[in-house]
């Protein structure tokens, strides 16, 4: 009861700090390629722009993944099919394995990605997508392009994602209204899109992440701030 009291005594000062806040105030292929898959699917002439400008390896892969699911019409699956593979990686240690080493000959690593998207019937777009990642000797990096694209989906749903850490999780209740405060501090045209994480390290309190932004109200910050302050000598001189 008294970490749940503490959460909502947080949830509070969060949301007058947010209110007051308010208050207050692309290249897309790194090679070949990549060039000819981004203009493969889909009608030449529909016009299709990237919702976000992405740099580096991982932002060229993933603007042109965006480019060519947006064109076949196919974002949502495309999207879902790209994130089963990468939980595939995760859950099975030989396959994450066999992404990350360079060892691998090409075509095998072509033959297996092949292999493996007509098993799961994967779309032609994913597949694709993949071929030439293994061709590019990229799959290492499927995790953070997968990253990348997800933020371009989101910004294609006008979604902003915020992450709120806490030692216990939120009730609806209290999700519920940071979930609207947030909304408030957005504005409208875009949806909040909440996720909660649980961290025991934190102590207590609330970290709240989205768009760039960080407020910390956790008891392990507040705790090192008293802690940074006792250590300060006191100059007597002065009082």
């Amino acid at each position: 009861m008294a970490v749940a009291r503490g959460l909502r005594s947080n949830l509070l000062l969060v949301q007058n700090i947010l209110r007051a806040q308010k208050s207050g105030s692309p290249s897309l292929a790194s090679n070949e390629l990549l060039r000819n898959y981004a203009t493969a699917s889909g009608s030449k002439e529909m016009k299709v722009k990237v919702p976000l400008t992405l740099f580096g390896v991982s932002g060229n892969y993933s603007s042109a993944l965006y480019l060519s699911a947006v064109k076949a019409n196919s974002l949502d699956k495309v999207e879902t099919e790209i994130n089963d593979i990468v939980e595939a990686t995760k859950k099975s240690p030989i396959f994450s394995q066999f992404i990350k080493d360079l060892s691998v000959p090409g075509d095998t690593r072509v033959k297996a990605i092949t292999d493996i998207c007509s098993a799961a019937k994967f779309s032609d777009i994913t597949r694709n997508f993949l071929v030439v990642m293994a061709e590019n000797g990229r799959l290492r990096q499927l995790d953070s392009i997968a990253k990348r694209f997800v933020e371009l989906t989101m910004a294609h749903r006008k979604e902003v994602k915020a992450v709120v850490t806490t030692v216990i999780p939120l009730p609806p209740d209290e999700e519920k209204e940071l979930r609207e405060t947030l909304q408030d501090i957005i504005g409208q045209g875009k949806t909040v899109k909440l996720e909660q994480k649980i961290d025991p390290s934190i102590l207590g309190g609330l970290v709240v992440e989205f768009e760039q932004k960080v407020l910390d109200v956790s008891i392990r910050t507040r705790a090192r701030q008293m802690e940074r302050f006792l250590r300060v000598p006191i100059n007597f001189d002065s009082i």
